[in-house]
């Protein structure tokens, strides 16, 4: 009997703030694809990603389950081997899997993960030692980042990373989907493509740069004054980028032009890959296109750039899906995670979600089989560059509860508060509020526990921690 499970089109970006996109919204950002992507499907309005930095959260994503318990808590610890993922689950139930781009695997010995077939692998620079073998490295309050030229170098331009590589990328995708229509596979496949738009650097193709610049951008809704006070984990991020002094006007809107152009960019690419799927009404009738990206971007926000906090622009992701005979046109506000993406696949694939993921299928949703839960808890860690202690979050109905180690905690009211300029923490009358929220951290995890062993590895070198270390 044919194989009649449907096919899987993943597309994953890197550093893309949902809210600076059309279909969640934006007044300006040109989406014109993801939109009418979302016009087709279904639109998750609260995603988030269970990690704000690229290794960490896509591990997390690939496994289905958290940070702490696979032991990839910086750039410089790679997935272990033994740690299977999604494309080794699709595998063995028969998928033919392919990756083509990026998903910043680190360590020279595996870069493969469960795939059955790689079109085109990391940049060099983070397959071999600079990320996981460095030399031994201990966090401080002192410790900064070498400049903030992920921001203060941007403009019109195009650089090989991120511009040409995404070209390679959609180029290989186009023609792997050309390729199915005109000779379809005996197996039902999953094609992973992973773009590295819009992260920095921050120059975008002329033509889309000036689309934006000068006038055409939507100003931070949150200003940063210098010296204002502010929580000292937040000041310590800020102080490891360099953006302590924040940036000039000029700074500012060249940087926004350019980060426009480049989802912008991602947009033209994504809709690229629609097209050579699209053009085969087989092949569109039986694949399941999901779109996402590994964390957000500050763009500005709080006066920061990059992510590495959990602020909304940070932590957020888009997460867009098309499902055959599914429904069009739905939006779904229910938070969800990256790590509902593996029991999402295995669904869609017909097999076992095994135990150890942490998420839960997103079909019944986007089928409008299961009720929207509101309540539903979103966890997420931060254990890298840019800050001394780690850092937890759980987000929960109107409720946003990030605990530090060694810090005081936050709280924000979404509902009320969603730009987060309010901390409600020392607030008395949310004390049980806190209490509840904080029940349901130690319900995942030790924080303090898992804090300490992440400052004990860092010690050792990035292969030596995973082989020494093990997360419960």
């Amino acid at each position: 009997m044919p194989d009649t499970r449907p096919n899987i089109l993943l597309i994953v970006s890197d550093e893309h703030n949902p809210l600076l996109s059309g279909c969640y919204g934006h007044p300006i950002v040109r989406t014109p694809h993801l939109d009418r992507l979302a016009s087709q499907g279904v639109v998750f309005e609260q995603a988030y990603c269970n990690s704000p930095t690229c290794v960490c959260s896509r591990a997390s994503m690939m496994t289905g389950r958290y940070v702490h318990e696979i032991g990839v808590f910086s750039h410089h610890t790679p997935l272990r081997s033994d740690i299977p993922t999604f494309a080794n689950y699709l595998e063995a139930a028969g998928y033919d899997t392919v990756l083509c781009g990026k998903m910043h695997f680190v360590g020279e010995w595996n870069q493969m993960h469960g795939f059955g077939r790689r079109l085109l692998g990391e940049p060099e620079q983070w397959v071999g030692d600079v990320h996981w073998n460095r030399k031994p490295r201990v966090r401080t309050e002192e410790t900064r980042r070498r400049s903030n030229s992920h921001v203060t170098d941007a403009g019109p331009g195009e650089t090989y990373f991120p511009v040409g590589y995404d070209a390679a990328v959609t180029d290989l995708t186009v023609r792997f989907l050309e390729h199915q229509a005109r000779r379809p596979s005996e197996r039902p496949w999953l094609f992973v493509a992973g773009l590295l738009a819009p992260h920095f650097p921050l120059y975008a193709p002329d033509d889309l740069f000036y689309m934006y610049y000068p006038d055409n951008i939507a100003w931070p809704k949150v200003d940063y004054e210098p010296g204002r006070p502010e929580h000292p984990v937040i000041h310590q991020i800020r102080r490891w980028l360099r953006q302590e002094d924040g940036l000039s006007e000029e700074q500012t809107r060249t940087a926004l032009a350019a980060y426009y152009g480049l989802i912008t960019y991602t947009d033209r690419n994504i809709g690229r890959m629609l097209a050579a799927l699209d053009e085969n009404p087989v092949l569109r009738e039986n694949t399941v296109v999901i779109y996402t990206s590994d964390h957000g971007e500050m763009a500005g926000e709080h006066g920061l750039w990059q992510k590495f906090c959990f602020y909304e622009p940070s932590v957020r992701v888009p997460l867009v899906v098309r499902y055959p005979g599914g429904p069009a046109e739905r939006r779904i506000s229910q938070p969800v995670s990256l790590v509902d993406l593996a029991p999402t696949l295995y669904e869609i694939a017909e097999t076992r979600t095994p135990d150890s993921c942490r998420g839960e299928s997103l079909v019944p949703l986007v089928l409008g089989t299961a009720v929207e839960d509101p309540e539903r808890t979103v966890f997420a860690e931060y254990h890298a560059h840019g800050i001394v202690s780690s850092a937890y979050m759980i987000r929960k109905g109107r409720y946003k509860y990030n605990y530090y180690p060694g810090y005081s905690p936050q709280l924000f009211n979404l509902a009320d508060d969603p730009d987060e300029v309010s901390d409600l923490s020392a607030d008395l009358r949310y004390r049980d509020g806190m209490d509840a929220l904080h029940a349901e951290l130690l319900s995942i995890l030790d924080p303090d526990a898992v804090a300490a062993a992440v400052k004990e590895s860092e010690l050792l070198s990035g292969l030596e921690a995973v082989r020494r270390f093990e997360f419960k």
